[in-house]
């Protein structure tokens, strides 16, 4: 079983990704850590995350032992991931991995849940179940600056409002694999949901499609 679950920033998929993985019994895979994990390759390498060659370069390079390293979590990489996944030579070189993830899940699994942008349209598109969740900018942002916070790391409303507008517009300006929901996709709105609720639209969603 395959399950795509797309959408921008903190709007709360992959918490529902990682609940429906458990629930079900499937592997989880968080398909943003190798972007983070390309973005912040190019920054180590004193490189600049939005020149096509460096991101390329270090998308082909990738081992994914990297997926390990905790600076993954943080807003650089975060920002950097945005920023190599326009390059259509880094999401080229991506593609076959994400696509190795989800026909080889671990063993003592039944299938893969991947949280993503493209999954539903470009990586998976035969999946067996679609989810593309989203929430208002305001309630994203929020979510953001409330995660930031509990990290310890001081954040201005504004600029994490900023922030995230400025990776919405990357995300679905790109000229490949932009952020669109897929046509058969079930669309998710959780900016008035707690993860519960959100959890259980899924569920209901997900028990009407297989049975």
């Amino acid at each position: 079983m395959i399950i795509a679950v797309d959408g921008p920033a903190a709007a709360g998929k992959g918490t529902l990704a990682r609940r429906l993985a458990e629930h079900y019994g499937l592997a989880y895979v968080d398909t943003g850590l190798l972007y983070r994990a390309v973005g912040l390759s190019v920054l180590r390498a004193g490189g600049d995350p939005s020149d096509a060659a460096a991101a390329s370069s270090a998308a082909r390079a990738l081992d994914l032992d990297q997926l390990e390293d905790p600076a993954l979590r943080g807003d650089e990489a975060a920002q950097a991931a945005s920023q190599v996944a326009a390059s259509p030579e880094v999401r080229a070189a991506l593609l076959d991995v994400q696509r190795r993830l989800a026909a080889n899940p671990p063993p003592g699994t039944s299938g893969v849940v991947l949280d993503g942008r493209d999954i539903g349209t470009v990586v998976c598109p035969d999946s067996d179940v679609k989810i593309f969740v989203t929430a208002s900018l305001e309630a994203r942002a929020e979510r953001r600056l409330k995660e930031l916070r509990q990290r310890g790391l001081e954040s201005i409303r504004s600029r994490v409002l900023q922030d995230m507008k400025e990776r919405d517009a990357r995300d679905r300006e790109r000229a490949v694999a932009p952020l669109v929901p897929a046509s058969d996709a079930f669309m998710l709105d959780t900016t008035g949901l707690d993860a519960e609720a959100a959890f259980q639209a899924a569920v209901d969603h997900i028990a009407s499609r297989t049975d």
